[in-house]
């Protein structure tokens, strides 16, 4: 089983959101600056007006690794852990695994989409190859 992340109400969205098959990240309504992790202020102005926003859940491979060790138990070995850059704003990077692609076969620039992995009540973001 993967482990999964401690839910608070700054984060509560993101990890819940791909139940309606949404990707949420917090944006600033102050100056529309994207917060990852989310907080309940903007890095960017230190506004407080801090909220979830559906975004398109497109972005590129910006850096990866691939794992050849099975870190728990029942865990596939290997697997690509990526930071994803989506669209919406430069730097604003994700950690996620890669899938429905040969580990080989992952780059740099890569195009990828949202998919989500339904674990007890959260939707955990992974992503994969755009066709």
């Amino acid at each position: 089983m993967r482990p999964l992340p401690a839910v608070n109400d700054d984060n509560c969205a993101f990890w819940t959101g791909g139940g309606d098959g949404e990707l949420m990240i917090a944006r600033c309504h102050d100056c529309g600056y994207y917060v990852h992790p989310p907080t309940g202020f903007c890095p960017g102005c230190d506004g407080r007006d801090v909220v979830p926003e559906a975004v398109s859940g497109r972005g590129e491979v910006y850096s990866f690794t691939i794992n050849h060790k099975a870190w728990l138990p029942n865990m596939s070995v290997p697997y690509v852990l990526a930071l994803v850059e989506l669209n919406e704003q430069a730097g604003l990077r994700l950690p996620a695994n890669i899938l429905d692609c040969d580990p080989d076969k992952v780059r740099i620039g890569m195009k990828v989409a949202v998919r989500f992995e339904a674990v007890e009540d959260l939707h955990v973001p992974l992503f994969g190859p755009v066709a």
